[in-house]
């Protein structure tokens, strides 16, 4: 979804038609494929990296930041 999306109705009543699990199923494929894309990200800027070093970065990047 963009900034400047809103969620719909429909959005919402589908996300309370879902079980806690799999909401939770939801949330951990968003956390997993944010990951990546960052991964992706560093590896067109830094395409030397070795992939341990755009594993550590990740991590670190993940840890430190704020929602």
């Amino acid at each position: 979804m963009l900034a400047d999306e809103q969620t719909s109705p429909e959005q919402f009543a589908a996300y309370r038609r879902m079980t806690p699990e799999r909401r939770l199923a939801q949330a951990e494929q968003l956390y997993w494929t944010a990951r990546e894309l960052k991964a992706t990200w560093l590896r067109s800027l830094h395409p030397d990296w070795p992939e341990e070093q755009v594993a550590r970065e990740v991590t670190r990047i993940f840890l430190h930041a704020r929602s």
